[in-house]
């Protein structure tokens, strides 16, 4: 299989701060928000050097969507910014009506999201905000995998006009992908071609997939791994041509099985070409305070648990 370098751990927080920095340099109509977490969100170079253009809302999130909605009359790009759980379940109401419903041009950016935000516990661990996102009509939903993704991800979506929804980490994790790598909008990203069982991958779990597809190469077993960053627009053609050629699939996600990216999957293949799934996620659960690898290894979203799910879904062949 290809291998893939650590080029050195980095938190896809800061990734996002990188692309706000280079946006504000190169495009005069983004406008950044922030709910009270500037540093939280990287957003600390934006706002140096960029004043006019950085709005700090302070702790009304609503308010900041709002805000957003009406400043995208004028022509500007707004990027908001705040914790997933706030960026999501606590404007629901906002996103949907004034953002999702009027097709507004806003950027929705949520931080510390899944359950690797670790101590702050189950009240801010959002499990279920790919879900809420992606069932907005028009709302594009992207996840990404590590740093260079994250700042990529953040360029393309000041040149992607509509609502969309950007998720990222706190944690430090692998930073892998090239950082010249084009970010295409609803295109997956083939890592490893295999013939045995496809994993379709997202997030921070893209990592552990690739863990996996090399153990599972030792054991004789060859894995197709697909970083799947887009949730919404699904490149549906990557999924079943892979699942054609391997017969089953594995989904990975940090988020709850019941409306992330393993239901996508299921519902492309079960119109088109029904096959095995196995599904790692969390289980209809909140989560709870711990270190994010004590919680990553209780809830099953690892390469151990992709390892196991592979050999069960090869087994339903």
């Amino acid at each position: 299989m290809k291998k893939y370098e650590n080029t050195g751990s980095k938190d896809t927080r800061s990734g996002f701060g990188a692309g706000m920095t280079e946006l504000g340099q190169k495009n005069e109509n983004v406008v950044a928000l922030c709910a009270d977490l500037i540093g939280s969100l990287k957003f600390d170079d934006f706002k140096k050097n960029h004043p006019e253009r950085f709005f700090q809302i302070g702790i009304a999130e609503a308010n900041m969507i709002g805000i957003a909605a009406g400043l995208t009359i004028g022509g500007k790009i707004p990027f908001t910014g705040t914790f997933a759980n706030f960026s999501t379940g606590r404007v629901y109401d906002q996103i949907r009506q004034s953002v999702a419903y009027s097709d507004k041009n806003v950027k929705i950016c949520a931080s510390h999201a899944g359950l690797t935000l670790g101590e702050d516990g189950a009240t801010h661990q959002i499990l279920e905000d790919i879900g809420l996102m992606k069932m907005l009509p028009g709302m594009t939903v992207i996840n990404t995998c590590d740093y260079n993704q994250t700042k990529a991800a953040t360029l393309a979506l000041a040149d992607h006009h509509g609502p969309a929804y950007l998720r990222f980490g706190r944690p430090v994790v692998p930073n892998f992908t090239p950082a010249d790598e084009p970010f295409v909008i609803g295109k997956a990203i083939m890592l490893n071609e295999g013939t045995d069982v496809t994993i379709i991958a997202t997030g921070h779990l893209v990592w552990e997939a690739l863990i996996a597809a090399e153990e599972l190469e030792k054991q004789g077993v060859s894995a197709e791994v697909i970083n799947i960053h887009t949730i919404k627009p699904l490149d549906e053609e990557a999924i079943l041509k892979s699942v054609a050629k391997t017969g089953c699939v594995v989904t990975a996600e940090e988020h709850n099985f019941l409306g992330g990216l393993g239901e996508s999957v299921a519902r492309t293949l079960s119109l088109n070409k029904p096959a095995p799934q196995e599904f790692v996620a969390t289980n209809d659960t909140f989560g709870e305070s711990g270190t994010p690898e004590q919680l990553m290894e209780k809830y099953g979203l690892n390469s151990k648990a992709i390892i196991e799910k592979s050999l069960k879904v090869i087994a339903r062949k």
